[in-house]
């Protein structure tokens, strides 16, 4: 069997590697906390006992979102959407810290829920933090533009959350914290990767200029879980860690 790359199911491969202390497991399915990253995380090729136990570590009716597998959901589970997307990782950032930049903590998650809120960058929830370090820029007190670090696989860096306010778009803020964020993620030895909405063709134009290349094409997928499972414990706690209570 080709073994596969850590970025083909990078979810997976970051909460057993560096996430391992965030991730919550049945079996062999994981995922983040609910108030952390959406992100479900299945094996390359589930079988049916892997199907029941990601029912059961998040509960009858919950919604599955999930990428890194084209395996099917069993019968009876209503497909609740996809997307198509692009993997683009590091070849040439400029990555240079920002004087400018300063590092978001807790005390800032209000306004950074906020900005997500006008900006719609993708999934950033209220723990979400907690994932690696943000970096923002402010103006007149305000945060307007903010990016970070989602998924770490083992030697990689996601970089997400990348938004700036319609107000303030077109001035290059969102090019400089890229470049600051990388440049973190360098500095650990590691290589920054990335993903965006196939259809979100500027987002992928400005990456490509900052030195990102394509990858790989990815699938983000949703699915509905039924319920009850027969046999199966039912609802959040049911999913505890394997690991011990996820850190803060």
């Amino acid at each position: 069997m080709t073994m596969r790359h850590v970025l083909d199911n990078p979810a997976r491969s970051a909460l057993l590697g560096p996430h391992a202390h965030l991730a919550q497991r049945r079996g062999d399915v994981l995922r983040y906390p609910a108030d952390v990253c959406p992100f479900v995380a299945l094996p390359d090729e589930p079988d049916q006992n892997a199907w029941l136990d990601a029912a059961a570590l998040l509960g009858p009716g919950a919604l599955l979102p999930f990428t890194g597998t084209d395996a099917p959901a069993p019968p009876g589970w209503e497909d609740a959407g996809y997307g198509p997307g692009v993997q683009m990782i590091d070849e040439g950032i400029e990555a240079v810290a920002d004087d400018e930049a300063v590092v978001l903590g807790s005390a800032d998650v209000p306004e950074m829920l906020d900005l997500v809120a006008r900006t719609r960058p993708g999934p950033f929830l209220p723990r979400t933090i907690a994932l690696g370090t943000y970096l923002g820029i402010r103006r007149g007190g305000a945060l307007v533009a903010m990016a970070g670090e989602r998924l770490h696989p083992p030697g990689w860096t996601e970089i997400s959350a990348v938004c700036t306010d319609p107000e303030h778009q077109g001035s290059g803020l969102a090019s400089r914290l890229v470049r600051a964020v990388a440049a973190g993620v360098r500095a650990r030895g590691e290589t920054p990767f990335l993903h965006a909405a196939a259809t979100n063709t500027n987002a992928i134009h400005l990456y490509e200029t900052l030195g990102f290349r394509l990858r790989r094409t990815v699938t983000f997928r949703s699915v509905r879980i039924p319920g009850p499972v027969p046999g199966q414990p039912t609802g959040p706690l049911a999913a505890q860690s394997s690991a011990g209570e996820p850190a803060g």
